[in-house]
């Protein structure tokens, strides 16, 4: 499993790339992607859009099955990866490249995990 340190995670398999204070960009884990298989759609927010901490705001559907993407910040929608509308095997190719969403104003950032943290949570729901 790629887990990089610079990242930031959330316990529901998101990461979160820092820009700035308050700006970042949003994916989901390798992890996930390993979990969901080969990624056929994905349905993302528009610019503006608000996003919550522990909300969905988007999903994708898989071979397997669809699945929700939840937010691990609060904040606006500032940019959306189109190229993930035409192609969303992206995310299996390199699911820490293939962003989501761009968000701006975050907050809500206490829940965040560090690299080691969410891969003893990974671990642990492995059983």
């Amino acid at each position: 499993m790629n887990t990089p340190k610079e990242l930031k995670y959330a316990k529901s398999h998101e990461w979160v790339r820092f820009l700035d204070d308050s700006t970042a960009l949003i994916g989901v884990t390798d992890y996930a992607q390993d979990a969901l298989g080969d990624l056929v759609f994905i349905n993302l927010p528009e610019v503006g859009d608000m996003v919550v901490s522990g909300e969905v705001f988007t999903d994708v559907e898989s071979v397997k099955a669809v699945s929700d993407v939840y937010c691990p910040v609060t904040g606006q929608v500032a940019e959306v990866n189109e190229e993930l509308l035409d192609n969303p095997a992206l995310i299996n190719e390199d699911p820490y490249g293939a962003w989501l969403i761009k968000v701006t104003g975050i907050t809500d950032t206490e829940e965040l995990l560090d690299a080691d943290a969410y891969e003893k949570r990974c671990a642990e729901e492995e059983g």
